[in-house]
């Protein structure tokens, strides 16, 4: 195999010298996939596993090329497809490209492990292994096997192809000269697809360990009907789960029953913990209405940032939802148009010259610290820090009397709340029903849910809203902002879901059909009993007041003169998370059908229980 590359590298310098002197055609798609020799080899790691790893050689180059490196669970690709898609630009550069099938998943040899903790690095020992090491393995391979290469190697990623990128880093081969982690999970119980803040991801949870864990290749679960909602809430607890479906044969669900809780299991896996200095320059990217992973890639920055003395640490978000940045135009998702071709200028603009800057010494590095795209106004912005507080001030957006949202504090000194009843047996559902399952070949609305009208929620009984009057100038949140409840329940335990909205004019002449669009910009979820912390669950003692605040993460978007701010308050977001019991047991995985309860939640707006958003307003 080697000899074959090494005679290709040779012919195809003999070719390109005789055509130096020509002025070669632009290449239409199909001349660009051609453009590439495929070679298949299975790549011995140091423990004597060998990984299937796909290379793609430019045919017709001379000067010696970077090597660019994707490491992936969903099958490395045999066709050049990606060479007319998300890597386009990146192609037509100049790289050789290398795909690999990651320890057990396809042609690759090994035990595949979910999310595999980085052992090497914690243990400090080089003889075991892991994604670390793979990685480490793979590229000190490639540079002595793949002819004309110029020493350095990049290597990126989406998703868990992503993390892969991320955990190079972690000790990287000294060839690596630079990552991209794109929607990189970093802590599957604190903010990625398993839990946010300790609340259980149940049906992408599910749905995904039973598609990566039935076989080696990914098979879907079957539900026996189209609306999984139904299904799942006749599923009833938790613990019916392997009694009536998995029975123990899925390790990763069996690791969720395990660990409830923020153990030393998350935290071994967890990216935070190893990201002690800046190896690598890194682009991460992120999309404001990721659906899996947005928490991830914005963690990594911000914990790699106080060790970025060289300002090698960078930070993409645009309007996209998972890995939207890689496929097509980029000019909307779902209903919401944003009047330009966003992920053709990331892929064209951001990170075909970064890498060609790393990696080729090509051109300028066209970026000081962070690019995002500030939805509402729907422009790029360019930032010299992330986030930007020497142009914002924190504001807190409080909850008032009559359903108001205002800047202007609260002056009630009695027991002013509002309330609902929470009741398991009839859950808010997350995006509107049917609610089909995460991965249905016809069809899913998984992808864009979170730019869903929130207005099939803002009218029910057990949800809560508050808004400002039509705003008279535009209102800017550029940062990083939370949710500040005080809230009291019946119950012993609760689920606090808070949702950031932008609501449309009644008469939106632009776009008449989009006329008092619901919006959600921002949102996330809180544990009740982690309101302390994640590790140790505390019941909640009924009818207290408690302060929980709950991460609704960074955002760069743009409030319109006149549309309204409006912040929505509930208690359950079925099946994306699990059902609170309300009543509290020690591990919810355990919890019996009998243990789910009814609870009625008061959300304080007094004086001194002032609830709010703590919002970075630009000045």
């Amino acid at each position: 195999m080697k000899t074959t590359l090494r005679q290709t590298g040779v012919l195809a310098a003999l070719l390109a010298a005789l055509l130096c002197f020509t002025t070669p055609p632009a290449r239409t798609q199909q001349e660009t996939a051609a453009a590439f020799e495929r070679t298949q080899v299975m790549v011995p790691m140091r423990d004597g596993v060998r990984l299937n790893t796909i290379i793609f050689t430019p045919k017709n180059n001379s000067a010696p090329l970077p090597i660019l490196l994707e490491r992936t669970p969903y099958n490395a690709p045999t066709n050049q497809g990606w060479a007319n898609g998300k890597y386009k630009a990146l192609a037509a550069d100049g790289y050789h490209f290398v795909f690999q099938d990651i320890r057990g998943r396809y042609k690759s040899e090994g035990k595949f492990v979910m999310q595999r903790a980085p052992v090497s690095v914690l243990k400090n020992n080089l003889k075991l292994i892991d994604e670390v090491t793979d990685a480490y393995d793979t590229i000190e391979w490639l540079l002595k096997n793949i002819p004309n290469n110029n020493g350095r190697v990049g290597i990126l990623g989406i998703s868990y192809p992503g993390w892969t990128a991320a955990m190079a880093t972690l000790a990287p081969h000294p060839a690596l000269r630079a990552a991209s982690p794109q929607a990189s999970p970093a802590d599957m119980f604190l903010g990625d697809d398993f839990h946010h803040n300790g609340a259980f991801r149940l049906s992408y949870g599910f749905e995904y360990a039973t598609m990566m864990e039935t076989n080696k290749e990914q098979a879907r679960f079957e539900f026996d009907r189209y609306d999984t909602f139904e299904w799942y809430l006749r599923l009833g607890a938790l613990s019916n789960v392997n009694e009536k479906y998995l029975h123990g044969k899925i390790p990763t669900w069996n690791d969720f029953a395990k660990h409830p809780n923020y153990d030393q299991f998350w935290q071994e896996q967890a990216m935070a913990g190893y990201l002690k200095q800046v190896n690598v320059p890194m682009l991460n990217v992120a999309g404001w209405w990721d659906q899996e992973d947005f928490y991830g890639p914005t963690k990594i920055y911000e914990t790699l940032e106080p060790h970025d003395a060289k300002r090698q640490n960078f930070l993409v978000a645009g309007p996209w939802n998972h890995g939207g940045w890689a496929r097509g135009e980029g000019s909307n998702l779902g209903k919401i148009k944003f009047d330009s071709n966003t992920s053709q200028h990331y892929r064209e603009q951001i990170e075909a010259p970064w890498f060609a800057y790393w990696l080729k010494d090509k051109g300028t590095l066209g970026i000081s610290e962070a690019i995002t795209f500030q939805t509402g106004a729907n422009e790029w912005k360019k930032y010299d820090q992330w986030p930007p507080r020497k142009l914002t001030e924190e504001r807190k957006l409080y909850f008032r009397a009559d359903g108001k949202l205002s800047f202007d504090a609260p002056t009630d000194t009695g027991r002013a709340f509002d309330s609902y009843v929470s009741d398991p047996r009839n859950p808010v559902p997350y995006r509107p029903r049917p609610i089909e399952a995460t991965y249905d070949p016809r069809g899913s609305g998984w992808g864009a849910w979170l730019v869903e009208d929130q207005r099939f929620a803002s009218q029910r009984p057990d949800v809560l809203h508050w808004q400002t009057d039509v705003l008279t100038q535009d209102v800017t949140i550029t940062g990083k902002l939370s949710a500040h409840l005080f809230a009291a329940t019946t119950g012993s335990d609760s689920d606090w879901i808070v949702k950031l909205i932008d609501v449309y004019p009644d008469d939106y002449t632009k776009e008449p059909k989009m006329g008092g669009y619901q919006l959600m910009v921002a949102n996330d979820v809180l544990r009740g009993r982690f309101r302390k912390g994640f590790e140790k669950p505390l019941p909640i003692v009924p009818n207290a007041i408690n302060e929980y605040t709950i991460d609704l993460h960074h955002l760069d978007h743009r409030f319109l003169k006149g549309h309204k701010i409006m912040v929505q308050v509930q208690s359950t977001w079925f099946p994306v998370i699990d059902r609170n019991p309300q009543k509290f047991v020690p591990n919810i995985f355990e919890a019996k059908d009998a243990d789910y309860i009814s609870a009625t939640q008061r959300i304080s707006r007094s004086k001194t229980a002032p609830s709010h958003l703590l919002v970075p307003v630009v000045r």
